[in-house]
């Protein structure tokens, strides 16, 4: 056998029965740089005699020594040498293990879709997901009116406490923020309102756009906002967090209708807590403007009450009024809803909440603006 001795790492001996490849000394990152070089201008025997990886004269081993072991034999078996391994210790062979274990071809990642196919894909997705949530509110709408009907034939079946104790949390703990937010935007409109007004001597003209834009308006519009997102979240939340506990099921084992026991009163409570919460809204506003009006623009209070006695008319405070129950409705309609497609983890029922919370103000604006077209056309 005769041995071919190099003095940077490894040591080649070429003998009958195939090749002998020996590193020796300390195979670690900081003396390699020598070695790397020299394997890579090492040229491959043309014969394709049998390799044998001798590892008994290591001293040490690293990571960065098994991967440089590990690449020069694929590049012996790359040319067809059969491989085997001698005297491989125990902490070289894990390091040997898990190189060849890393050693897998990087991942390519898809093609990133143009922005015009992200558009199409988008918009498509949420024409689905709206038909989705049409159907489940039919469905929904449906199965609320057989148990409206079933309650009206059987009054005993109303469950008056849920309906109670949800009124309260959707309407008496909700006056406070609702008067306060109305009291700070009424406020404003008049300071506004008698600043424009104030070049042409016309202050207490003031009073009539007020009153007009806060009872028939923003008073219902402020109020319907602020409980789609103060008792519209909770609504999403309490009945996500159901359906997540499975309390829902365990509502129907009891051969129990989870709509009528969950979603009837809550539903029942907000018709009748947002109509009362608009008019303590408009009651917060008007007070802040006709505050406004005494100390920015020299109306009394009892000019600025006679006047919106006799200028504004009651038609305005009750078109007002009757947007209430009806966004009251689209509110409960579709906190219930998003909380019910509520999956089993909490990042859903965040994403639910949220929805729930943009579609209701979304579509409190929208109703808004039905009733203010058809107001239009009937007033002609």
């Amino acid at each position: 056998m005769v041995a071919d001795v190099i003095n940077n790492g490894y040591r080649m001996e070429t003998g009958d029965a195939g090749l002998r490849f020996k590193p020796f000394g300390s195979w670690i990152i900081r003396n390699l740089s020598e070695v790397e070089r020299a394997l890579g201008d090492f040229k491959m025997p043309e014969n394709r005699l049998p390799v044998v990886i001798d590892l008994s004269d290591i001293e040490k081993i690293d990571v960065a020594g098994a991967w440089l072991i590990h690449r020069s034999a694929k590049k012996f078996a790359a040319a067809n040498h059969p491989i085997t391994f001698e005297s491989v210790g125990r902490g070289a062979r894990i390091l040997l293990h898990e190189v060849a274990e890393s050693d897998r071809p990087a991942e390519i990642p898809p093609p990133k879709p143009s922005t015009a196919a992200t558009l199409v894909t988008d918009t498509g997705k949420s024409v689905i997901s709206s038909v989705g949530d049409v159907r489940r509110l039919v469905e929904l709408i449906g199965s609320m009116a057989m148990i409206g009907v079933n309650m009206v034939r059987r009054p005993a079946t109303l469950r008056f406490t849920p309906i109670l104790y949800h009124l309260e949390q959707t309407g008496v703990r909700a006056i406070p923020i609702v008067a306060l937010i109305c009291f700070v935007i009424g406020a404003i409109i008049a300071q506004q309102s008698i600043y424009q007004l104030r070049d042409f001597g016309a202050e207490q003209m003031a009073v009539n756009f007020i009153g007009i834009v806060v009872l028939r308006e923003l008073g219902v519009l402020l109020t319907a906002i602020m409980v789609a997102g103060r008792s519209g979240s909770a609504f999403t939340a309490e009945v996500g967090a159901m359906k997540m506990r499975e309390e829902i099921d365990a509502v129907r084992t009891l051969a129990l209708d989870p709509i009528e026991v969950i979603i009837v009163p809550r539903l029942t409570a907000l018709v009748i807590a947002v109509p009362l919460l608009t008019f303590i809204g408009d009651m917060s506003a008007m007070t802040a403007a006709a505050i406004v009006s005494f100390f920015y623009g020299g109306v009394p209070i009892d000019l600025f009450i006679e006047r919106l006695r006799d200028q504004v008319e009651l038609l305005n405070f009750t078109r007002g009024i009757i947007k209430a129950p009806f966004m009251a409705i689209v509110i409960g309609l579709v906190a219930v809803i998003e909380g019910l497609q509520v999956e089993g983890s909490t990042d859903s029922l965040g994403r639910r909440t949220t929805s729930s919370v943009v579609k209701s103000i979304f579509l409190v604006i929208v109703i808004d603006g039905l009733f203010v077209l058809y107001y239009a056309m009937v007033d002609g």
